[in-house]
């Protein structure tokens, strides 16, 4: 097959929580069979952002996606993740 980007909606815990950091702490928590693509922010509402992380990985390896998740839901400040799409490249 090839290779799949996975694209989520991290959700911090409160507006309060600082964006860039918390960016550069899910950098570091991307598992070493993924490779991140982009990491953007949505606004939601009354001031609220997500960030949008989108990965690359290869769909033969034996991972899955919810690997990734589940590292990016462990890192302090983040809400939820929702992995919103899976596709092929």
């Amino acid at each position: 097959m090839g290779d799949a980007a996975v694209r989520m909606k991290v959700m911090p815990e409160s507006t309060d929580i600082d964006l860039a950091k918390l960016r550069e702490e899910i950098v570091k928590v991307i598992p070493a069979f993924a490779k991140l693509h982009v990491i953007e922010e949505m606004p939601i509402a009354f001031g609220l952002k997500a960030l949008i992380v989108v990965t690359i990985m290869n769909d033969k390896g034996g991972h899955s996606p919810d690997e990734i998740e589940s590292a990016v839901a462990k890192v302090p400040g983040v809400e939820s993740v929702v992995v919103e799409e899976v596709g092929l490249l």
